[in-house]
């Protein structure tokens, strides 16, 4: 897999932002602000590492806007994470609540680190330091975290913990994505590969291709690409490609995906276990019915583009296409359904726990599952008639409906 350029992933953001918020007739000032967060905090964290010795971390917190509501976003430790990458999440997450039709503006934490190599202590002190250094501008009615790459429900427990401890009472609705016995949601751990899936069944009725036996490759095998590989083995589709971050595995009449879960680490590798492997390259352009890039940033690029030979694209992963290549792809009929779109399932079912906490009231997983598909499926309409009235690419499509709301909410409260 390429490299991620942070640079380029927040400058193309600000470039679909502005196209947006000028189509939809707003002024250079609105564009000036919602063209970079409002806040962002950089932490330095002190971990008693297990030899003995203290390492210090550092980490960030990005509040894009909170004219809405409360900013809302997950938080990830990874050996990649830097301010610029955190910055475009925070703004992503913002159009991701503005397509959902959410009471939120966009969030988005990190730690640099590489939880693979940390015990689970060293974890959870790092998890708990992150808090205390962010507390102050983090809260239930401020800014509410979520899991992210390489964090989890245990890690969001510990952190619900520290919180707890210092506002000395007991806050589920602080962060979501939490075990079920912390007031955690049901659903919430498979919510963004079920929204992909239905962002794929919608995706492909527009084409006029039938789901049952339509040809998927996932690039990424983690929580998300794992969950989705599964969903359209269920559902009768052919899953012929799979990644992670060892390489891919390929077969034309069908990967047995069950297997393949049974046989995953932690961390959603599966492929090192296989002689008989091809590159991440090779498998992005598999011919296929839909692709699915769920790993990182900049896979598909102005390079390889032309080579892509599926139908349909549903972005699971966050800014997996650059701008150039949406707009080769877009020329050449590729439908491409953007992250801001297909990955929203995380952050709406995130809501939903939220919702739930504040409440005290718990709802069964059909539920989840059914209102998650009614606002899924509305997000998708509603983009894809844009796309289609005023003949532009999905991506800007999402970005108008997206951003439409913080910047009405912006203008109303009189910042601009």
């Amino acid at each position: 897999m390429t490299t991620p350029d942070a640079t380029n992933v927040l400058e193309s953001t600000q470039i679909v932002i502005e196209q947006a918020l000028r189509r939809l007739g707003y002024s250079d000032s609105m564009v000036d602000l919602l063209r970079e967060p409002m806040r962002v905090l950089t932490v330095r964290i002190p971990v008693r590492m297990d030899d003995g010795t203290t390492k210090v971390f550092t980490g960030y917190r990005a509040q894009h806007n909170d004219a809405v509501g409360p900013t809302k976003g997950g938080v990830r430790f990874h050996p990649d994470v830097n301010e610029l990458e955190v910055k475009a999440l925070s703004i992503w997450m913002t159009l991701k609540c503005g397509i959902a039709d959410l009471p939120y503006g966009g969030g988005k934490g990190g730690v640099i680190c590489d939880p693979r190599k940390m015990s689970m202590r060293e974890l959870e002190l790092l998890s708990r330091g992150y808090v205390r250094a962010i507390s102050q501008i983090v809260g239930p009615n401020k800014d509410i975290p979520a899991p992210d790459v390489m964090t989890n429900a245990q890690i969001m427990a510990w952190m619900l913990d520290e919180y707890s401890r210092i506002r000395e009472f007991d806050s589920p609705g602080f962060i979501t994505g939490k075990p079920l016995v912390l007031g955690g949601s049901r659903g919430r751990e498979t919510a963004t590969a079920r929204g992909v899936s239905i962002m794929i069944a919608e995706a492909l009725r527009m084409k006029g291709i039938a789901l049952e036996g339509a040809k998927v490759v996932v690039q990424g095998f983690g929580n998300a690409g794992s969950y989705l590989a599964k969903f359209m083995y269920d559902a009768g589709a052919v899953v012929i490609g799979i990644s992670d971050v060892h390489g891919a595995l390929y077969n034309e009449n069908g990967l047995d995906i069950p297997d393949l879960l049974d046989k995953r680490d932690s961390f959603g590798g599966v492929t090192n276990l296989f002689k008989q492997t091809i590159t991440n390259d090779q498998l992005l352009e598999l011919d296929c019915d839909v692709l699915v890039p769920a790993a990182i940033e900049n896979q598909i690029t102005e390079h390889n583009a032309w080579n892509i030979k599926a139908g349909v694209i549903v972005e699971a992963a966050n800014g997996p296409t650059t701008l150039e290549a949406t707009r080769i792809v877009t020329e050449r009929g590729i439908l491409l359904v953007p992250d801001v779109l297909a990955s929203a399932g995380g952050v709406i079912v995130s809501y939903f726990e939220w919702v739930q906490n504040n409440q005290g009231y718990y709802w069964t997983e059909e539920e989840v599952d059914q209102k998650l598909e009614a606002m899924m499926r509305k997000g998708f309409r509603q983009i894809y008639e844009i796309h289609q009235t005023r003949k532009i690419d999905m991506r800007l499509a999402a970005y108008m409906a997206g951003v439409r709301k913080t910047a009405e909410a912006t203008r109303l409260r009189g910042w601009v």
